[in-house]
């Protein structure tokens, strides 16, 4: 039995510091199931793209099993909290550049996300519209 940790949380928070040390903006491709939590309308195809900058975020830890902060939302703040092993990438959003990654753990009780609704009940009108085709791109 290997007790060897997972070499995502590091390779995710190295390219997160990255990103920052260029003056990049990080972005994070999740995939959305029930070990997630972000807030309802926004996924799509079961996937959201969130920025993980420190502008965009308030009290952003990347430490643990999962990225958690507080970030807003058509101007609600929502909770977020996105375990390592759902992140399918990190890139910087200027230029595309990142790692991919596979998602961990993957199960069929994964397809019922964890969201937020808003105070109303509702859930927001206007989600924003998933990106047209994938900034990743292959370094050499």
């Amino acid at each position: 039995m290997s007790t060897t940790a997972s070499q995502k949380p590091y390779l995710i928070r190295a390219l997160w510091d990255w990103c920052n040390d260029l003056g990049h903006t990080p972005h994070i491709l999740v995939h959305v199931d029930g070990r997630t939590r972000v807030p309802a309308g926004y996924a799509a195809d079961g996937k959201i793209v969130l920025d993980v900058s420190m502008d965009a975020t308030s009290g952003l830890d990347l430490s643990g099993d999962a990225i958690q902060f507080q970030a807003r939302f058509a101007g609600v703040a929502h909770h977020i909290h996105v375990p390592y092993a759902n992140i399918i990438a990190i890139f910087a959003a200027e230029t595309g550049q990142g790692m991919p990654f596979d998602v961990e753990g993957d199960d069929d009780e994964g397809d019922q996300a964890s969201v937020e609704k808003s105070d109303d009940g509702e859930s927001p009108t206007e989600p924003t519209p998933p990106p047209k085709a994938s900034p990743l791109k292959l370094v050499k």
